[in-house]
């Protein structure tokens, strides 16, 4: 079926309207309480949206030609983070380029979907394959989990398991890798810093120590809770606008929104995500081509357990990670690494098939 001009120029409207919403809510919140903080997130969000129209301009299956040159390059940002990059709250995860705090482990979701990808479109989901996929992965986990970025870690191996998923992993192997995943658990646990083991304990009995570890999860909830049904209005977030709810254009942006926009807004940006979501997964459901379902299905874990577990450490039900929210968080490596991953996207649907 030949694609008309507006087809072929522009991306998957399904696809980026629940982005472009999601953006402009973000700017919005932002810019209640700091006018320079969204003019910041929305040059973040031009570069995004431009990396993610150039994304969508390439065909998904030219990547497969210098994927191994994007790994070893992230590898090496990874490793000069460690040399150069600078501190933050017990952090190093940055590279200052002037202009730009880069954070590598953020462009490294992108490029493992596709290394992901490449690999399981040439392979079988034996137990050989899997191992060394999980090798493929392994450097990028221990390289991130030392700068001690737990978050980002965790999301990584949501990325392996989905693109497990795409390549049509069987229920049996499923099953056994599920089993063995308490005692891996356990056994990582070990490694965790104080800090790390603390927001753990906390999320069992925040208060048992409110001023202190179980301060972020006790104002959060207090957020969520009182904008009620239709917020207390944009800009007027007591707990968000008084720094009473800590980190609340990042980690716990959902509860400034939950706070100013109430039960109401809330829905609206769950639905936002689960229309975005739901495009991926029919847009998957409907291809063929092995590299663009793994490619996809990459994407969708990323989103999927950001968004999940964010929203869980917002409202108490989960511990927090430290992950951000997907395009609503402030952040620009964050913010730009996702554009390009959804890029991805919008590639597989331009240039599989109109779906």
């Amino acid at each position: 079926m030949s694609k008309s001009l507006t087809q072929v120029l522009l991306p998957d409207l399904l696809l980026t309207l629940p982005i472009v919403f999601l953006l402009s809510l973000s700017i919005l919140v932002i810019y209640s309480s700091n006018p320079i903080l969204a003019a910041q997130q929305a040059i973040y969000a031009s570069i995004g949206i431009i990396l993610f129209y150039l994304c969508s301009l390439i065909d998904f299956r030219y990547y497969n030609r210098s994927i191994n040159l994007f790994y070893l390059g992230v590898l090496i940002l990874l490793i000069i983070t460690f040399i150069i990059g600078f501190e933050t709250r017990g952090s190093v995860r940055w590279i200052s380029l002037g202009f730009f705090q880069l954070q590598p482990s953020e462009l490294a979701k992108p490029i493992l979907i596709l290394v992901l990808a490449k690999f399981w479109s040439q392979k079988d989901t034996d137990w050989f394959h899997i191992i060394k996929s999980a090798a493929i992965v392994l450097p990028l986990l221990l390289m991130v989990f030392q700068q001690p970025d737990l978050g980002t870690t965790l999301t990584l191996g949501a990325i392996w398991v989905f693109s497990l998923i795409g390549a049509n992993l069987s229920i049996i192997k499923a099953g056994l890798m599920a089993a063995l995943t308490l005692p891996v658990l356990y056994l990582g646990s070990n490694l965790l810093k104080d800090y790390q083991k603390d927001r753990l304990l906390s999320y069992l009995s925040p208060t048992h120590d409110p001023l202190g570890t179980g301060y972020n999860v006790i104002q959060s909830t207090i957020a969520v809770g009182s904008g009620q049904i239709m917020g207390r209005g944009l800009g007027r977030g007591t707990q968000s606008r008084l720094q009473f709810l800590p980190e609340f254009r990042t980690d716990f942006i959902f509860a400034s929104i939950a706070e100013e926009f109430g039960f109401l807004g809330s829905l609206i940006v769950l639905g936002l995500y689960g229309w975005l979501l739901l495009r991926c997964a029919y847009v998957a459901s409907y291809m063929t081509d092995r590299f663009g379902v793994v490619v996809i299905y990459g994407v969708v874990g990323m989103l999927f357990f950001q968004t999940v577990v964010n929203l869980g450490m917002n409202i108490g039900v989960l511990p927090v990670t430290g992950i951000t929210l997907p395009l609503l968080s402030y952040g620009g490596s964050s913010l730009i690494g996702t554009l390009i991953s959804l890029g991805l996207v919008a590639s597989c649907i331009r240039y599989y098939k109109t779906v």
